[in-house]
């Protein structure tokens, strides 16, 4: 073999890995279709097979138990959540915060099994999957401070207003998904409007969090 090939070769450890990883990721998009029209006890392992077309040892070989796919599942679309709600840092505040908004709508319209997956499927009762989901919530509530205050770390009263409005939000969402009525410009514009009027009423308890002014977009 000359140097033009060996640079050209692939390990067929590497391939073998690059497949593990493709088949791990189908499962995983069968999975947020599957848990969120059923809810995780109407599902069992042989159920899920038979969707998957695929052996039951399978899904037990990638995850152990229908427990650690169903947690594999929320982690993985709480991390396109995230991601995709997160940037846009060197905007002026009110054009991240409402950048921020407008990537989290998008989200939900275009992933909804994933969406609902995050916000309502599974195992309520799990303390994991509650952390899992509180986690996605302090993730967005942070991403709005930054955009708002220029800051992560906020105070108690500060925290507890935005995550009010978050979870508002997942409810609204959720609704709009199934029956999207209002276009997503609409959509998001109402939840612009409620998150100001949310800052505002922080602004008047916490007087050191001063709601941004839409007029510094113009700055």
């Amino acid at each position: 073999m000359n140097s033009s090939q060996q640079r050209g070769a692939v390990h067929p450890q590497m391939r073998g890995t690059d497949r593990s990883l493709a088949r791990r990721a189908e499962l995983i998009a069968i999975g947020r279709k599957l848990f969120a029209d059923t809810s995780y006890d109407a599902l069992s392992m042989d159920d899920i097979a038979r969707h998957a077309q695929v052996a039951k040892g399978l899904i037990y070989y990638y995850f152990t138990s229908k427990r650690g796919y169903y947690l594999a599942i929320v982690e993985d679309s709480v991390g396109d959540l995230v991601t995709q709600a997160a940037g846009g840092l060197d905007l002026p505040p009110v054009e991240r915060v409402q950048r921020t908004i407008d990537r989290y709508l998008r989200y939900a319209e275009h992933n909804q099994a994933a969406y609902r997956t995050i916000v309502s499927g599974g195992v309520g009762f799990d303390a994991q999957v509650h952390a899992i989901r509180d986690g996605v919530r302090e993730a967005i509530v942070a991403t709005i401070a930054e955009g708002a205050y220029d800051r992560r770390d906020i105070a108690p009263l500060a925290r507890m207003g935005l995550l009010g409005w978050v979870c508002s939000v997942e409810g609204a969402t959720l609704d709009w998904i199934d029956r999207p009525e209002l276009s997503r410009d609409t959509m998001r514009e109402l939840l612009v409007k409620t998150l100001g009027g949310t800052l505002r009423a922080i602004e008047e308890l916490e007087p050191g969090y001063p709601a941004p002014s839409p007029a510094r977009r113009e700055a």
